[in-house]
């Protein structure tokens, strides 16, 4: 029973959504709106963590030369981008619920792209070697419905990588986090890009404050029967998620 009952990653936030469906609809239209200048307002969020960081976290998960990728909540591309370095664009899938995101990711990456939800993924069981998620978990409803999904579609051995950035358990560096990313971040993403942008900032670091701690998620995400399930954490605040699906 305890298997059926929801998991969000945070509570609702009043200030952006007040329920299940306005949060899907609120994601996917801020996403629309901020799609063309959200390359250069990660810039300035990722805290340096670019390019290198992608790449080190998809080869330490288990991504290898000739495997098939679902890069879910794919974005403008940035995880895909990283991993066509590994293995062969052709076989990249990058998924987003966002049609505007689609549509830069596109223009950059030769991969094919699908229009669909995290939690309602359109792929055969068992037909990916791994799948990846680069800082969207904090935007699904569900994180059991969620890692369900992500179970079903790897093949037997196949593997998942979740990047996040979550709280810092050192209160001097929350302190600054709060202050770069729920503060600066905004403010410049509204200055170099739109007030969209700034909305968007704003509600990122609101899910980051409101998110469950990483046990939460590692705990999930073996109730679902992930295995070797683990967590790598870099500079205090970055958290790659990886696990398997049982052989």
């Amino acid at each position: 029973m305890s298997e059926r009952i929801p998991c969000p990653p945070h509570p609702v936030l009043p200030d952006y959504y007040r329920t299940k469906g306005e949060h899907r609809q609120f994601v996917r239209s801020i996403f629309d709106k901020t799609a063309c200048y959200y390359d250069r307002i990660n810039a300035v969020f990722s805290l340096g963590s670019g390019k290198w960081y992608r790449r080190w976290m998809l080869r330490m998960a288990g991504l290898r030369a000739g495997q098939t990728l679902l890069d879910v909540a794919t974005g403008t591309g940035l995880v895909a981008q990283e991993a066509a370095t590994i293995t062969d664009a052709a076989n990249i899938i990058g998924l987003d619920m966002s049609a505007g995101m689609l549509g830069q990711c596109r223009d950059k990456l030769p991969i094919q792209v699908v229009l669909a939800d995290a939690q309602a993924l359109p792929v055969a069981p068992a037909s990916m070697d791994m799948l990846s998620m680069g800082y969207a978990l904090r935007h699904v409803h569900d994180l059991r419905a969620t890692f369900t999904g992500y179970l079903d579609v790897l093949k037997p051995g196949g593997h998942v990588l979740i990047l996040e950035i979550g709280r810092a358990d050192n209160r001097l560096v929350q302190l600054l986090l709060r202050f770069y990313l729920g503060r600066v971040v905004p403010l410049l993403s509204g200055i170099a890009a739109s007030q969209d942008s700034r909305r968007l900032m704003a509600y990122y670091w609101d899910t980051i404050e409101e998110c469950v701690p990483p046990a939460r998620i590692l705990d999930t995400m073996q109730s679902v029967g992930f295995s070797k399930v683990r967590k790598h954490t870099s500079f205090g605040v970055f958290h790659a998620y990886m696990a398997e699906r049982p052989l």
